[in-house]
């Protein structure tokens, strides 16, 4: 997903940071309620953050001969929903370009369309849906950690496509070709990070069960009956 300093053409560039642009500018507002409301959050937020970072800062060999990352994205998007994930994904993708070349200033649009706000979006639907339908909570994190990392990749191979349709076959050419190569090598690393992230939320349901009841991703536990208490 950190699509190279200077690969996408100026107008392109400049039409995914449009559409990355009112997606990031809601979930500084979601993010500002939320440290206010509740500055307790603080840490969580940058432990998601932090998730993130290195996840998607790791560089990893594919067959194809391209690299692949984890994206983390899933984890924080379950945790304080896609809004605030938008955010903490596009801070990170900043940070990259600028510390560790990855990525870049001119395609942090696309990259961040892609990572920090279709990525979390998909992940999150997926585990709201399968939350909604009885699943147990880490089967929901898992598949969504997994959507949310598989899909970015999949959004990554459009937006190359649509800038580099092949000539003979036009964009639908270009996306089998780039999907090939990001998008289908991509399914090991999501299961890997579907894994690891229901390994976090483990120790996250044992270290801040509190905080996690409160952000709606445990249940609350159920009031005694009334009558149970006049017994007592």
């Amino acid at each position: 997903m950190h699509i190279a300093e200077g690969y996408l053409p100026p107008a392109h560039a400049a039409a995914w940071g449009v559409a990355a642009a009112p997606f990031v500018v809601h979930g500084v507002r979601a993010l500002t309620r939320e440290v206010r409301s509740n500055p307790e959050s603080t840490l969580l937020l940058g432990a998601s953050g932090a998730f993130t970072f290195v996840l998607s800062a790791l560089k990893l060999p594919s067959v194809t001969g391209s690299c692949s990352h984890p994206t983390g994205t899933g984890l924080g998007a379950i945790l304080f929903r896609p809004p605030i994930m938008a955010v903490l994904g596009t801070i990170t993708l900043l940070f990259q370009a600028l510390l560790l070349a990855h990525g870049g200033l001119t395609t942090l649009g696309a990259n961040a369309f892609s990572m920090a706000i279709v990525g979390p979006w998909a992940g999150y639907g997926t585990y709201r849906l399968l939350r909604r339908f009885g699943a147990p909570l880490m089967v929901a994190v898992f598949f969504g950690a997994f959507v949310a990392d598989l899909s970015t990749y999949c959004v990554t191979s459009v937006q190359l496509a649509l800038a580099f349709p092949d000539p003979g076959s036009g964009v639908p050419g270009a996306l089998a070709k780039f999907g090939g190569i990001f998008a289908v090598t991509q399914i090991p690393l999501a299961v890997s990070e579907g894994l690891l992230t229901v390994l976090v939320m483990r120790l996250l349901t044992q270290s801040s069960k509190g905080e996690l009841t409160r952000l709606g991703v445990l249940d609350r536990p159920r009031a005694e009956r009334p009558e149970e208490v006049a017994a007592r």
